[in-house]
């Protein structure tokens, strides 16, 4: 602690994010990226943008992409809100939508960036237990709150919310805004999109990391009716005016175009995962239902945290998670074939010793 600090950082519990290795020639499993590259069309859009206008601000609103989004999702271009990555933009929903007063609620099991957003901007909060299955009950929410977020599939587990339920949520909690945090929706699942013109309280926000392959880029969005994005914009315009750059507005909107490789690469994600699912519970795995880039496995007969390890000694890295009730997990990527059977084939003699 430092005696320059704000009296509240010396209480901040900062984000853990995945390890990114500076090794080579692994099999990096542990943070839920895509196996598969961007769009060639996005790439050629991102290049074309490496001339002198790189001398200019940005469009500060991101048009081209929130028009992109839009038409993507045949709603207004006004319901849409883009950002540095998705982090940012549920930074900006924690505080500006969230701010009540009022306990906010999400799952026990869940994102774990939700409770140092609650940190960094005061909120109260009360973890919701996810049910023996770890799955969401929405009857549990059914008392007083600032709010509800959830990830769609949820995160670590994978497990999906049908679009049904989550609209019973909406119906039931008129005055709280529910933020469907839908990182990972294109993997199984349907967006709560469907829902946004029908009901003034949904955010659903995503992320350009996974399906669409530009982790790297930083790319997030929200849609909503706009008075929720415009207290976005408020936030946004308070903070940084051009958070994203010319290159990540003509990349993420060539993306969002290119619909026939976004729909390839996921699918192949999809039949990997699938055929990856069998082979585990082939070798003993409990793995539970997953719509995600990734599945949430653990072994009966073998410590997680121990085979973590033994694969990292194999050159395949796993996310292993500490919170007692998923510490007997592991958190797997989806990867390309190859790399799905690398998993395979060193796991097979570790359980077998």
């Amino acid at each position: 602690m430092s005696k320059f600090w704000s009296p509240f950082v010396k209480d901040l519990v900062p984000y853990v994010p995945g390890e990114q290795p500076k090794l080579t020639r692994l099999v990096k499993l542990n943070t839920n990226e895509n196996p598969y590259g961007p769009s060639p069309k996005a790439i050629e859009a991102m290049r074309a943008q490496l001339d002198d206008g790189l001398r200019l601000y940005p469009d500060p609103s991101g048009d081209a992409l929130r028009q992109a989004v839009a038409d993507f999702y045949q709603i207004p271009a006004s319901h849409v809100f883009v950002g540095n990555g998705s982090d940012e933009v549920l930074a900006h929903a924690f505080h500006g939508l969230f701010q009540h007063g009022r306990p906010l609620l999400f799952p026990d099991i869940s994102y774990s960036f939700y409770p140092v957003y609650c940190g960094l901007y005061g909120i109260p909060f009360e973890p919701v237990a996810l049910d023996e299955g770890f799955q969401i009950r929405i009857e549990d929410y059914a008392r007083p709150n600032g709010g509800i977020i959830f990830p769609n599939p949820n995160a670590p587990t994978g497990c999906l919310l049908p679009l049904e339920a989550i609209e019973r949520l909406l119906q039931a909690h008129p005055d709280s805004v529910v933020l469907v945090d839908e990182a990972y929706i294109d993997f199984g699942g349907q967006t709560a999109v469907a829902l946004v013109q029908r009901y003034p309280n949904l955010l659903v926000t995503q992320t350009l990391s996974k399906s669409r392959s530009l982790a790297g880029l930083r790319v997030g969005l929200a849609i909503g009716q706009p008075e929720l994005i415009e207290a976005l914009e408020r936030i946004k315009n308070s903070f940084n005016s051009y958070p994203l750059d010319r290159i990540a507005i003509a990349g993420a909107a060539a993306a969002f175009a290119d619909r026939d490789y976004f729909q390839q690469t996921c699918a192949r994600v999809i039949e990997s995962r699938e055929s990856l699912v069998e082979r585990m519970q082939v070798l003993g795995f409990e793995v539970l239902p997953s719509a995600a880039n990734f599945i949430f496995a653990r072994h009966p007969q073998h410590d997680a945290a121990a085979l973590a390890a033994a694969l990292r000694e194999q050159g395949i890295i796993v996310r292993h998670f500490k919170q007692p009730r998923i510490a007997q997990f592991l958190r797997i990527t989806i990867g390309t074939p190859e790399q799905n059977q690398a998993l395979l084939d060193s796991l097979a003699p570790i359980l077998s010793a």
